[in-house]
């Protein structure tokens, strides 16, 4: 076939885009006969990036138009939406939002085409001298591609392209210096709408200016857009900061720090069922537990790896053990002592305490370790990023003949685990080498990358890649799990690890009587008990199933005569393991219903005159059913098999 346009071979206006050779390009492009080229439709991964920041663009048009004064910054897609970076003197408000909005809806109405060109960078320098981010971003072309991901979706690509917005009179009606592709023409964008603005740092960095940012959204159509806005709802609703203070879980005292969380009893009931299920899944499928303390001496971290690849996540070091004579003279060294971000290190060293044999692997470690990492203030976000974290952390020493098998086992062990958690819906996701930050041969990465993907294609579950998502020391397989409002998780991970082994000098005693170097599996299957907390709160909206609710049962006489009866089944089913309450208070009965509905308890017990003559009970639920006249015995029964059986009451 002769040279044809992405128009010619694909007509259908939903293709918004082409990919040619693997490369993502406008659909204006030419292609020959050699070439491979495939669709890229709107509703796609990579459509809707297209579609958000060919969106992110219009937006800054029409802040432009609005006040040309405004200096632009980068303006790339993000999950779910896109944002625009501003150099402005003042911060934008709602109604400026507003504004914004209705002159990008004229800019979509007026059809502008997105036309790519090519520029030298004078070229590009002598377009955009009124732009000073634009030409700092210029110098950095290449490294760009390497930085920051915003600026990569500039000047990460082969050439400096600038894209005209072009009326349909031929007219430029605006321009931005920007890597593409962009969607044919602004009337191929869907529906959009401006969320918020916040302050951003020019290229992440405090050492920069300010900007403002304009954070939107866009969707291909209407009605995708409205069900976005009723997740997002949904989510507030449903915001584990939120629902922790309702709740009384758990809080975040000024007095401790930032990212340090303290767990209210009730909060404190919970986490306890989380880890006392876990640690019986552990002792059923072969771990060992262990404990190792919350600090060590620099060394085992300058053994490991850590402190060079991963000191900047790391607290200060403390400088501790130095002694010094009367005149001050020092007479002992002292040492450096960090708090532990990993518990990795302290389980080789339970590894190589005594001499292993073949016969004992897979050694199986476990550990729930608090571990503490520097995140920058800006990144804390709740009980989901914190500062001191407490991992189930397991680390299983292997031969190398039995990495597949185990890694397969530990892969079912996890996704059964958190079934029992309630969540079912997973996919998995496979991270490799970051080609700039790795330890190790080549071949052992290709090696280990091999085998995760064979295990996560034999489970049946989608994989997903995720090129250049793997730790320093080896790939990875992570579970994602999607909860009951839709919103992807990334949980458990599998990861190999040939490096820590070979650093740590550990062997085993083969069948053969050599020594041999065993393979390290690193498991973390909650990840951070502190993150899971809040996953399942916002997953269950916080009414909890009932093994999991801090308070089981509440009795609720009808009348303060009927309390000594109620009082007697709660002590019963106290006796039996349940955590149950009676409501004594002097509140009405309707007031006292309403009061542990909001508090999301599993099981009311309401008991008046009539039950107490026939030795019932009246259930009420947490959505409002009422089963009335139940046996005591039956009622017993139901709540404790509702506990044990870990059914979503």
């Amino acid at each position: 076939m002769s040279a044809q346009t992405g128009f010619e071979l694909f007509p259908d206006r939903a293709v918004i885009a082409i990919r040619v050779n693997g490369e993502l390009k406008d659909k204006s492009s030419t292609v020959t006969a050699s070439d491979l080229v495939e669709p890229v439709e709107v509703d796609s991964p990579d459509g809707l990036d297209i579609l958000r920041h060919s969106t992110a663009h219009v937006l800054a048009q029409a802040v432009q138009r609005i006040n040309p004064e405004a200096r632009l910054g980068i303006g790339p897609p993000v999950h779910d939406g896109f944002y625009y970076d501003f150099d402005v003197d003042t911060p934008f408000t709602p109604e400026d939002l507003a504004a914004i909005e209705k002159e990008m809806d004229r800019i979509i109405r007026s059809g502008q085409r997105f036309q790519r060109r090519v520029v030298t960078e004078d070229e590009a320098r002598a377009e955009l001298a009124g732009e000073p981010y634009k030409l700092e971003l210029i110098g950095l072309k290449g490294a760009a591609a390497d930085g920051q991901d915003g600026e990569s979706v500039e000047v990460g690509g082969a050439e400096l392209t600038i894209y005209d917005n072009v009326d349909r009179d031929g007219t430029v009606a605006w321009k931005d210096l920007c890597r593409g592709p962009h969607v044919p023409n602004t009337g191929a964008l869907g529906q959009h709408k401006l969320m918020r603005n916040a302050a951003a740092y020019w290229r992440g960095s405090e050492k920069n200016k300010q900007l403002q940012r304009i954070y939107g959204t866009a969707w291909p159509t209407k009605d995708e857009l409205r069900a976005y806005l009723a997740r997002l709802e949904e989510a507030a609703k449903r915001d584990h900061r939120k629902l922790g203070i309702e709740l009384d879980l758990f809080s975040f005292p000024d007095e401790i720090g930032s990212g340090l969380a303290v767990f209210h009893p009730k909060g404190g009931i919970i986490r306890y069922e989380m880890e006392e299920y876990l640690r019986k899944q552990l002792l059923k499928n072969g771990y060992e537990l262990v404990n190792s303390p919350h600090i060590t001496k620099a060394n085992l971290f300058e053994t490991s790896g850590h402190l060079a690849w991963y000191a900047e996540g790391m607290f200060p070091p403390m400088h501790l053990d130095e002694e010094h004579d009367a005149e001050g003279n020092i007479t002992k060294q002292g040492q450096d002592y960090y708090l532990k971000p990993m518990n990795c290190p302290f389980h080789n060293l339970i590894f190589r305490a005594r001499g292993r044999s073949y016969r004992e692997l897979p050694l199986r470690l476990a550990e729930f370790g608090t571990v503490y990492r520097y995140e920058k203030s800006g990144t804390l976000s709740g009980l989901t990023r914190v500062r001191g974290l407490t991992q189930d952390d397991a680390h299983v020493y292997v031969t190398k003949d039995q990495v597949k098998a185990e890694v397969a086992s530990q892969l079912e062990f996890v996704l059964e685990t958190l079934r029992g958690y309630g969540l079912d819906d997973f996919y998995l996701e496979l991270s490799t080498k970051d080609p700039d930050k790795y330890v190790g041969s080549d071949e052992l990465w290709e090696e280990a990358t091999e085998t995760l993907r064979e295990v996560a294609l034999a489970s049946g579950l989608d994989l997903v890649p995720d090129p250049g998502g793997a730790a320093f020391y080896g790939p990875k397989i992570s579970v994602q799990a999607r909860d009951a409002i839709g919103r992807t998780w990334q949980l458990s991970t599998v990861q190999l690890d040939f490096n820590q082994p070979e650093r740590f000098e550990l062997e085993y005693t083969g069948p053969d009587g050599q020594k041999h170097q065993p393979v390290m599996i690193h498991r973390a299957l909650l990840g951070s008990i502190e993150r899971f907390f809040a996953i399942l709160l916002e997953h269950y909206a916080g009414a909890f199933p009932a093994w999991l609710s801090p308070v089981q049962v509440v009795g609720v006489p009808v009348a303060e005569e009927f309390a000594d009866y109620l009082g007697e089944i709660v002590d019963r089913l106290r006796a039996d393991g349940v955590r149950a309450e009676l409501d004594t208070s002097d509140e009405r009965m309707q007031k006292k219903i309403r009061t542990h509905t909001l508090a999301k308890i599993p099981f009311q017990l309401i008991a008046g005159g009539q039950d107490r003559d026939a030795g019932t009970v009246s259930f009420r639920f947490r959505d409002g059913r009422q089963d009335n006249g139940i046996p005591v015995e039956e009622a017993v029964r139901r709540i404790r098999e509702a506990i044990d059986s870990h059914a979503q009451v």
